[in-house]
């Protein structure tokens, strides 16, 4: 199988409302909603680095456009469709058959096409750039967050982290607890409408990629400012929550993995219900940092960090 019967018969589809033109031309010609903002954003995904070679095909798909997706939700934008480079070290037709079906099932559920992108051969590398669309000035930021303003996160945190933990052979779990977690480690949710239903009440928002410690810290240095937060209210499983202590926190706190959204919003805000647990979780402060407290108000000595692909 060649290159372009690969395209033809994996990733190419009739074109989708809003794109002149898809996959199959030199470049994807799009149709902008009058007056919107485009909102563009990129991930790779490299085996080895982002997941593990034993991850099933579907779930991968499914995971290399959610991890994109969650981008677009942590702006509040719509998403408008996406591109995909992808690496194979062969055409394994078995193969290429589930990652589509995962990619594109994620896809047509957020109306999101495939226009366009490359294929080559090489080490196993997925790279995905998404776009979206939000009104102009309505795009959530890093930026906003305000002092006073609660802290706030959607879903749990800290699964993906303990089914990472438990293939590492750091953590002991098994049957239906080791299965649930590692279906958030693998088949992750993007909050889209979520992000679209914070629009004009969140003062920032993030997605939880790298860890909540590392994640927070990047809106309060946007914005210039502090927080503090209680480790003993972040949301988790009950599977995590039957873990010690010390690793329900180092799970929650510097994870990863959950693309969940971090958000900050002025108190008594009228939060959207869109059917995901919202939990606060700390509050924005003047004092430069990020503070972390237990239930009790008492100082929670971590040493914890969030993944950095260049320190880590």
């Amino acid at each position: 199988m060649g290159e372009f019967d690969l395209i033809r018969r994996y990733f190419q589809r009739p074109a989708a409302a809003g794109v002149e033109v898809g996959v199959g031309d030199d470049c994807a010609v799009l149709l902008p909603t009058p007056g919107a903002c485009w909102l563009v954003s990129s991930d790779m995904l490299v085996e080895g680095r982002h997941f593990l070679s034993t991850v099933d095909a579907a779930r991968l798909g499914h995971k290399a456009l959610a991890v994109n997706l969650s981008d677009l939700a942590a702006c509040g934008a719509t998403p408008r469709g996406f591109t995909l480079a992808l690496a194979l070290p062969r055409a394994d037709e078995d193969w290429l058959a589930g990652f589509a079906r995962g990619l594109l099932a994620l896809a047509d559920a957020h109306d999101c096409p495939l226009i366009g992108g490359d294929t080559t051969q090489g080490p196993l590398n997925i790279c995905i750039t998404v776009f979206g669309e939000a009104p102009p000035g309505q795009a959530l930021l890093r930026s906003g967050a305000r002092v006073g303003d609660d802290i706030w996160v959607s879903g749990r945190l800290g699964d993906a982290r303990l089914a990472l933990e438990v293939f590492r052979g750091t953590a002991a779990l098994a049957g239906d607890g080791f299965e649930a977690v590692r279906a958030a480690m693998e088949c992750p949710t993007p909050r889209v409408a979520l992000g679209q239903a914070l629009r004009g009440i969140a003062t920032s928002a993030l997605d939880v990629s790298d860890g909540l410690l590392g994640d927070l810290g990047h809106i309060l240095a946007a914005s210039g400012v502090g927080a503090c937060i209680n480790a003993d209210a972040l949301p988790r499983s009950a599977v995590l929550a039957a873990q010690p202590l010390a690793l329900q926190r180092e799970c929650g706190l510097a994870g990863g993995d959950d693309y969940e959204l971090v958000f900050t919003a002025p108190p008594g805000a009228a939060l959207p219900d869109v059917g995901i647990a919202l939990t606060r979780i700390g509050r924005i402060e003047a004092e430069p940092g990020l503070r972390v407290v237990d239930g009790g108000g008492e100082p929670v000595v971590h040493g914890l960090r969030s993944f950095d692909h260049f320190a880590s």
